[in-house]
């Protein structure tokens, strides 16, 4: 039995009875304590509050918390700073001043973990992930000799994260300086913008994004900073941090190489360039929004060679894969794929465009923008600011004589109605809605005003889909699933069902996962329920129907990545969990 759950045994909090209960059930002893919360017996707040008197009447260390991965680091700090009368610090939402830490050996920061906040004429104010650590306090005191050391505490995590971006700053440190010097031996804007230093940060920016596997980098000014934060499977990281004066000559030059007019400020842009990163070359989709401090510049990474990923290598299983192929095969009908922004679509569409395009059919594309290029496609980007909008473009190609159409977005009544209308006249169309599932497609497009008979004589099949984060392989370790998870998936899984996570490393970012895979559903449009949708019946009555048709529900689907230990059960919980 773990200390904390003995302790609190010994003190009455908890009843020996209680524990006998939870391991009869089988629960390993390490975990009593985290189901004893779970079940009600007592509460985390009460939990927290008694590891808290612990630490403050020096019977336990802080660190015992890092043996429980379920009890909060936060909301012990928060507790323990707040008898303690310290303020406790999010440190992401602090635009911290960074001139600070390269006054101080980082050495010493990293071995205390401590990070310098902010200072005026008296104070400097220190963030520690110990406040009880009076050696790493009259350490950093030492550092600081003419100013009060002002305490304030924040979680080691961030602590170690925001050491690591100044470790990283410091690295590109020279690139910096020399960015400066040029920046102040050169007058003219003009020659500003062929600054050769700034293409070099650029590019160590793009390396740096490409090699962390992003798939969007953002780059922010704030009131004292350039952040420039990267999209790894779908969550947002800060990878570097600079001094304010960076940031103009590095968006110019941005801007200059889409070709953006890099005089408007005011308005919103877009444009896009290619560059090879490494061996391999790389398209860039820019966009610019002005903001409070500058303009907020996010690039989309389009990497080539994603645009030819197969289905079934996207993680699409076997099921779906044969189900979604079997609608493709079709001479004519409407194939929609549906899901949440950011849940793969565009691939997915891509990937279906691989299994059409031959010699002996005319493929189109209406798109906007046009993300990856491709062969034997012929491909149109919508343009409003001419008057080519999806419908004006959809006209047009329906007298190009295609054979199958892709449309990126169906976002209105008008191309919906053109579309079905394509798709009863003899062509396949491919395209996109946003719906949180198959089914929901339906209704969705009876309320963009168009009649049941002829959704149910064009739709063929409906995927939808989502992305889950991948177990890191290098970490990847059973998970001891909580008994109240286990009772509410109950007619989902087999008995003594084995579930997996990554427990975090230097590979995966200490976040346990690498990489996203597809979890979907495919609803092909048999006659039984193409009759259902022609008489306009309700929802529930078509799912019976789909499932009488063998339908397997995306949240199924999860369920069985998790069994196979490809995902986590966390993430599936998080991501399809209707």
């Amino acid at each position: 039995m773990d200390r904390i759950t003995n302790d609190l045994l010994a003190n009455g909090s908890i009843m020996q009875g209680q524990v006998d209960r939870l391991l009869s059930k089988g629960l390993s002893s390490d975990l009593i304590l985290r189901d004893i919360t779970l079940s009600g017996f007592m509460t985390m707040d009460r939990l927290i509050r008694f590891i808290v008197e612990q630490i403050r009447n020096g019977v336990y260390e802080l660190s015992i918390i890092d043996n429980y991965d379920y009890i909060d680091e936060k909301e012990v700090l928060q507790k323990l700073s707040k008898d303690l009368e310290l303020s406790f610090l999010d440190l992401d939402a602090i635009d911290m001043d960074y001139h600070l830490t390269s006054q101080v050996p980082l050495a010493q920061l990293k071995r205390y973990l401590s990070l310098p906040i902010s200072q005026d004429d008296m104070y400097v104010t220190i963030a520690f992930s110990d406040p009880l650590n009076i050696e790493a306090q009259e350490a950093i005191q030492r550092l600081f000799p003419r100013k009060i050391v002002k305490i304030a505490t924040a979680s080691k995590k961030q602590i170690q994260s925001y050491l690591f971006k100044v470790e990283l700053k410091d690295s590109v440190k020279g690139l910096v300086k020399k960015i400066r010097d040029e920046l102040n031996s050169i007058n003219s804007i003009e020659e500003q913008q062929e600054a050769s230093s700034i293409l070099l940060l650029i590019d160590v920016i793009l390396k740096a994004c490409i090699r962390g596997r992003a798939s969007d980098i953002h780059i922010e000014p704030t009131e004292k900073n350039c952040v420039v934060r990267a999209r790894v499977d779908g969550k947002l990281a800060e990878i570097f941090i600079f001094e304010k004066d960076i940031y103009p000559p590095l968006a110019s030059r941005l801007k200059l190489l889409a070709n953006l007019d890099i005089a408007e400020k005011r308005k919103p842009q877009d444009g896009r360039f290619s560059t090879a990163v490494g061996t391999r070359e790389f398209d860039f989709r820019i966009s610019t929004l002005p903001i409070l401090y500058g303009e907020s510049i996010v690039m989309r990474i389009l990497d080539k060679e994603k645009a030819l990923v197969k289905l079934e290598d996207a993680g699409m299983d076997t099921l779906s894969y044969n189900k979604l192929l079997k609608g493709l095969k079709e001479p004519f009908g409407i194939i929609l794929v549906t899901g949440p922004t950011g849940s793969g679509k565009t691939t997915t569409l891509y990937g279906a465009l691989n299994e059409l395009r031959n010699v002996e059919d005319k493929v189109i594309t209406v798109e906007d923008p046009v993300e990856y290029r491709m062969n034997l496609i012929q491909q149109v980007q919508v343009n409003q600011k001419v008057g080519l909008s999806f419908a004006d473009a959809l006209r047009s190609i329906l007298r190009q004589d295609p054979d199958k159409i892709m449309i990126g977005e169906i976002r209105d009544q008008e191309t919906l109605e053109i579309a079905i209308k394509a798709a009863l006249t003899g062509h396949m169309v491919i395209s996109t809605l946003h719906t949180n599932d198959s089914i929901s497609a339906i209704p969705r497009m009876v309320d963009m005003g168009i009649e049941n008979y002829l959704i149910s004589g064009a739709l063929v099949a409906i995927q939808a889909q989502r992305l889950v984060r991948k177990i890191c392989s290098k970490c990847k370790a059973v998970e001891k699933v909580p008994a109240s998870i286990l009772e509410e998936l109950e007619k989902f899984i087999p008995e003594n069902a084995i579930f997996y996570h990554g427990q975090g490393c230097k590979e995966c970012n200490d976040t346990g996962y690498m990489g996203r895979e597809m979890i979907c559903e495919v609803l092909n449009v048999t006659e039984e329920l193409s009759s259902l949708i022609a008489k306009g019946a309700p929802k529930d009555a078509m799912l019976s129907q789909a499932i009488k048709d063998g339908f397997v529900g995306i949240f199924e689907n999860g369920i069985q990545k998790a069994l196979d230990g490809v995902t986590s059960i966390e993430e599936v919980l998080r991501v399809a969990k209707g």
